[in-house]
């Protein structure tokens, strides 16, 4: 085998590139049906996909849950200092992504680089930490996606980021992103994304609400001045989430997200980055999420993975319901696909899973899914009569009242006097299973 792995030393030895084999095969670490030069309605399946790997659970999380420690050991985790350890743990992620073909990554800076003794010595490391990254983006074609902090799980942001009750972990928080906000920049990043892990509260009896969503809101707003005089001229991504680990956060969901955006200036510069476990919690399925992102305009980017509906927390599975996938890429195929976002696997193989080459299965599974999901939705959009069936049940707002309506050019008196004129309207079928049954004709076949 050709040498594929960065560094001197190979992470994922009983692993090669990973082939496209079709379906066909009953290799584990083939690709059924993720053809990257496979070209769908004028492009390949790669421009549309735009697949990235995440940084945090590929190489961060080891199998620990609230009832129990870690199972999986990762051998960049051995090294004897905090940087050592980042560099060995970069190495193995671009192993990684190169192994597995996907051509961006993503990544919080707690991911990337260790957490200093002080905010100088934090930015240091982290732009130690970018330089290699570069220097490996460079030998291996990877691109970011986007980059993001992690303001969330050190002890100082139980109480929130940006919206916590004390200016100084503001503050702390501000020179986190700032420094984030940098590397992304100097990395090329297309986007970069706000998550608010723990702006929300737990109790309302000691919480401000106002205050601390108007505190949000005024924290973006100098995130994406500072960003904008550097240069940065790629999406800010807010990632709406209901609960957990508050009790409620404040970007709830899209609509909350959106009227959020809208109110306080700042729907110009950002969209939402939308991840399928959020959508499942937030009682939505992915695709009502990403639908009411496109009626805005502000799809920017999705975190491809799944809930378990038995389960009632982010359990960040890998992606392999293709009912999801194909209603999902439905609406993104409508919308025109992707402008600058992609899909990131922000999934992670179970708490049983320790073998290296799960890692690689999961997303081999994840990817699968939504290439043929792009297929099949491509087909139904451009070889079935659902286009014309959707259309038809809003013919009557096309000619006469219904497009005066439309257009504006009826007040209230208007309505009532048409209403008492036309009688009672017939019964119009919604015809729920004839669109069902289409959507199975084509998944099926």
């Amino acid at each position: 085998m050709s040498k594929i792995f960065i560094g001197d030393k190979e992470y994922f030895p009983t692993v090669s590139s990973i082939p496209f084999e079709g379906p066909e095969s009953d290799n584990p670490l083939a690709f059924k049906f993720y053809d990257a030069n496979k070209v769908i309605g004028g492009k390949t399946m790669a421009e549309h996909l735009r697949y990235s790997a995440c940084y945090w659970h590929t190489f961060c999380a080891k199998g620990g849950d609230p009832f129990g420690p870690d199972t999986q050991t990762f051998a960049w985790d051995q090294a004897s200092d905090p940087m050592s350890a980042a560099r060995q743990k970069m190495d193995a992620a671009f192993e990684f992504f190169t192994k597995l073909g996907v051509p961006y990554y993503c990544f919080h800076d707690r991911d990337m680089s260790p957490e200093g003794e002080s905010v100088a010595q934090s930015e240091g490391w982290l732009q130690e930490c970018v330089g290699w990254a570069k220097e490996r983006q460079q030998e291996t074609g990877m691109k970011l996606l986007w980059g993001t902090a992690n303001v969330f799980s050190h002890a100082r942001y139980m109480n929130g980021a940006s919206t916590n009750p004390n200016f100084q972990v503001l503050a702390q928080a501000a020179a986190q992103v700032k420094a984030a906000i940098d590397a992304t920049i100097e990395l090329g990043g297309e986007n970069y994304v706000f998550w608010g892990g723990r702006e929300g509260y737990i109790s309302l009896l000691n919480t401000s609400t106002k205050q601390e969503q108007e505190n949000m809101a005024r924290f973006l707003q100098t995130a994406r001045d500072y960003a904008r005089k550097q240069g940065f001229k790629g999406t800010f991504l807010i990632e709406p989430k209901p609960m957990e680990p508050t009790k409620h956060q404040y970007d709830f969901d899209a609509q909350t997200v959106i009227g959020f955006l809208r109110h306080n200036g700042l729907a110009d510069d950002f969209k939402l980055n939308i991840e399928a476990n959020h959508a499942t919690l937030a009682g939505h399925t992915f695709a009502h999420e990403l639908q009411m992102c496109t009626d805005a305009g502000m799809l920017g980017s999705v975190d491809a993975n799944r809930g378990d509906a038995q389960n009632g927390w982010d359990t960040d599975q890998f992606p392999t319901d293709i009912y999801d996938a194909v209603h999902g890429m439905m609406v993104l195929l409508e919308d025109g696909g992707f402008k600058s976002g992609g899909f990131n696997f922000d999934a992670k193989v179970r708490r049983e899973s320790v073998d290296m080459e799960d890692i690689f299965a999961g997303h081999v599974g994840g990817m699968d899914t939504f290439a043929r999901g792009l297929e099949i939705a491509h087909d139904i959009l451009n070889n079935s009569n659902y286009k014309a069936l959707k259309s038809e049940r809003y013919g009557s707002f096309n000619s006469g009242a219904g497009a005066d309506f439309r257009a504006g050019k009826l007040d209230l008196q208007n309505l009532r006097d048409i209403a008492a004129e036309q009688g009672e309207p017939v019964l119009q079928s919604g015809k729920q299973e004839k669109f069902e049954n289409l959507i199975n004709q084509y998944m099926l076949k």
